[in-house]
């Protein structure tokens, strides 16, 4: 399977990406080590949107605190990076694709990512991934 992130990065031109009990959904909770991670610096701390693809080194739930009913899955991982994006892809560049229902990957993502603007891990569509690659 092929995941997002969107989350703050300090430096996106980072080798190693390390992010902290990520919040997941979307089946985002699946991500190990080996994956394909696509990193998204987030706007809400000032990121560009789209920066950088990698690969999982390693990834670990983290366990869920006792007395609370619901949850949402977290998960620790460390992305070494493979390459820099080269085009730009973030908010703005999404936000027209709001048919929910239309199968385009612009959509998909916009969804995933914007529509509950929260920091994530995401699992994503063989489709969605061929249509980020284009960014690369």
């Amino acid at each position: 399977m092929v995941f997002a992130i969107k989350a703050e990065v300090r430096d996106p031109r980072a080798e190693t990406f390390v992010f902290e009990a990520q919040k997941t959904m979307y089946s985002g909770k699946q991500i190990a080590k080996g994956d394909t991670v696509f990193v998204f610096a987030s706007e809400n701390e000032g990121g560009p949107g789209l920066i950088a693809s990698g690969t999982v080194a390693s990834a670990n739930a983290i366990a869920r605190k006792r007395g609370i009913a619901r949850q949402t899955p977290r998960v620790s991982i460390t992305i070494q990076r493979t390459v820099l994006a080269k085009r730009r892809l973030g908010r703005a560049e999404l936000k027209p694709f709001t048919d929910w229902n239309d199968g385009r990957p612009e959509t998909e993502l916009n969804f995933k990512f914007y529509r509950q603007a929260t920091n994530k891990i995401v699992g994503i569509s063989d489709e969605a991934a061929a249509f980020l690659r284009g960014f690369f």
